[in-house]
């Protein structure tokens, strides 16, 4: 299977990138800063992220709108970008926990510190935008607490309702996620849903 990671060089899409080449896809690494073997992208250039994607079968939309001032804006011209470029082919879009629902139904939007609800928001747009559309897309959560770890290949999964251990935390490496996200990928279970994967 062919497959771009767009944002290879951050910290989750870098995990991707080396899962999916691990099962022996073929990647195209694609980032705003050069990457061995890869291309230099702009993810919120529509032209650019099409071309990108000639001849692939997957997208994987790996990028983080932190790096703008503008957090809605950033997130909605990549989404826009990336949504036009994934017609035909499926998308897999790294979302974020603001998105997903606490076990009691309510939003989890609604305790996000504020010095991450821009960002909350704006991948919330997108995850409405990809729910409003026709592409064959999975829109994949991780909990509160995603960062660099041990790859175990173990996880449970959620509908769109966030998960918590017996411990009470909310958590997953890194590495176990894009573990999640190949094996979504390479078995898709979860089209045109909200999912997310925690321990």
């Amino acid at each position: 299977m062919k497959i771009l990671v767009i944002g290879a060089t951050g910290m989750i899409g870098s995990r991707i990138l080396a899962e999916a080449v691990a099962r022996g896809h073929d990647v195209v690494a694609a980032a705003r800063r050069p990457v061995a073997g890869g291309v230099v992208l702009d993810a919120s250039d529509a032209a650019a992220v099409t071309a990108a994607a000639t001849g692939v079968d997957v997208i994987v939309a790996a990028t983080s709108p932190r790096s703008s001032g503008d957090a809605m804006a950033e997130a909605g011209a990549v989404g826009q970008a990336v949504m036009q470029a994934a017609q035909g082919r499926r998308l897999m879009y790294v979302g974020g926990a603001g998105s997903l629902q606490m076990p009691d139904g309510s939003a989890v939007i609604d305790t996000v510190p504020a010095e991450y609800a821009a960002e909350a928001r704006a991948l919330m747009a997108v995850r409405d935008r990809l729910r409003a559309s026709d592409l064959d897309w999975t829109y994949m959560c991780p909990p509160f607490v995603i960062a660099p770890g041990a790859r175990t290949g173990v996880y449970r999964g959620s509908d769109g309702v966030i998960l918590f251990a017996a411990d009470g935390s909310s958590t997953i490496s890194a590495e176990d996620y894009a573990v999640a996200i190949l094996d979504e990928i390479e078995t898709p279970k979860h089209r045109k849903q909200i999912y997310t994967v925690g321990y």
